[in-house]
């Protein structure tokens, strides 16, 4: 019998205060643990991350090699760390939410999926066994209601999450029992209809920021 490993979100009950916002938890799985959230971010705050990112996007990459690959057809940009007074105070509140300091982020990523456009799947953990400072956890974001299509899904769980703007789903996969690591396997879906914009967070095991 395996003994419960700790979890870096330590959630109970069904609602997470953050300074500014209460977040309700909607759906969860416990090992790894994966969260449904509600309530993340405001409709006003997603439609400027769309509004703000619109005109930057690029054919988005892999891995930290940053390739061009069919495994991810969707367009993407990077945000500068505290870029302006909205990325401030959605990085304060995802860097709470997640139970990481901000110092550990990566820069948040937002990226728009087109009809057809999907993310096969994949685990955002670097599997090399040179990477020092890997990632541990994601927190993806979602900016719009999608017309049909575009779940993100971890098919070893058959566990699939509806894109509903202004909420988003949370994953960490730091567990010393690799098996729970490979559970996080997970695709974004297809979209069949309409559009997708998504923002996402990912944290790193120690510091990752030279300004924090």
């Amino acid at each position: 019998m395996s003994i419960k490993e700790q979890a870096i979100l330590r959630a109970g009950g069904n609602r997470i205060r953050t300074a500014d916002r209460e977040i309700s938890i909607i759906g969860r799985i416990e090992e790894p643990l994966i969260l449904i959230l509600a309530n993340v971010l405001s409709g006003t705050e997603c439609e400027a991350l769309i509004d703000f990112a619109q005109d930057r996007m690029q054919r988005a990459k892999i891995g930290n090699s940053h390739v061009v690959s069919d495994i991810r057809t969707s367009s993407g940009m990077f945000v500068e760390e505290s870029e302006n007074a909205l990325i401030q105070t959605v990085e304060a509140r995802v860097s709470e939410l997640m139970h990481i300091p901000v110092s550990h982020a990566e820069p948040l990523q937002i990226l728009h999926y087109q009809a057809g456009e999907q993310y096969r799947p994949h685990v955002d953990y670097f599997s090399s066994e040179n990477v020092v400072n890997n990632r541990i956890s994601t927190l993806v974001m979602y900016l719009n209601d999608v017309e049909e299509g575009g779940e993100t899904y971890f098919p070893s769980l058959q566990f699939t999450v509806m894109p509903r703007k202004g909420s988003a789903v949370y994953f960490e996969y730091f567990y010393n029992d690799p098996r729970f690591n490979e559970l996080t396997l997970h695709a974004g879906n297809p979209v069949a209809a309409g559009e997708k914009w998504v923002a996402t967070q990912w944290m790193r095991r120690q510091r990752y920021r030279d300004d924090r």
